[in-house]
């Protein structure tokens, strides 16, 4: 099967091209262009490197959240018309479970954390042992030291990854943050969550946007 993800849920734009399980291509970009002005030609770019067209896709996958909502939207239109045209499937994958499996050779506890504002973050835990990833908490918008008590009860080590990283390792120096390469979003994790995905229809593709309550917004302002 051959899969074509892309990430737009952050500054890093991205695209990946899967066959079955092997990584065929992948192109990132970190920057503060808008999405939409980089990702196809990023698409065309990794396409025609690989020396495959897009009739030759099966399916294709997309972050669809959290993250920045300008950019999940591009990125989700993005892949609905491809898919749409192509009369192909899509899967849309969580930004969190995309970033867990760009640490899929990690061992132990790993905690993607996408930094919201102040001190609450995007977050989800997942177990990893080398060859599949478990998810141990539905995604959520916490704040980090609520997050951090969480991550203190749950078998070491804790490896942490995302933008929300730095600031929750200063908070506890005994977490491990992945390597620069791993640290954000990748498309090549949306890509390998994609095949253990329920694909659907283009038009059944939306973004999930995670929300504080206004409680906690308070709390936070």
């Amino acid at each position: 099967m051959l899969i074509l993800a892309i990430d737009t849920s952050g500054h890093t734009a991205s695209a990946a091209l899967l066959e079955d399980s092997t990584l065929r291509a992948q192109v990132s970009l970190y920057t503060l262009r808008t999405h939409s002005q980089v990702m196809l030609p990023l698409c065309r770019q990794l396409l025609d490197n690989a020396g495959v067209t897009l009739e030759e896709i099966d399916l294709f996958a997309v972050a669809d959240g959290p993250g920045s909502y300008t950019g999940l939207r591009i990125g989700i239109s993005a892949v609905k018309g491809m898919a749409f045209a192509l009369g192909k499937p899509c899967a849309g994958i969580s930004t969190l479970e995309g970033m867990a499996y760009n640490l899929l050779g990690t061992r132990g506890t790993l905690c993607c954390a996408i930094h919201a504002r102040q001190q609450l973050h995007y977050c989800g835990i997942f177990s990893s042992d080398g060859r599949e990833i478990t998810r141990l908490t539905e995604d959520a918008i916490l704040p980090q030291e609520q997050l951090l008590e969480q991550l203190r009860t749950l078998p070491q080590p804790v490896t942490v990854c995302g933008d929300g990283a730095a600031m929750l390792l200063e908070a506890e120096p005994s977490l491990i943050q992945a390597p620069p390469h791993l640290l954000l979003q990748s498309a090549a994790g949306i890509a390998l969550a994609a095949r253990h995905a329920q694909p659907v229809d283009a038009d059944a593709l939306c973004a999930r946007y995670l929300q504080a309550t206004q409680a906690e917004k308070l709390k936070h302002e």
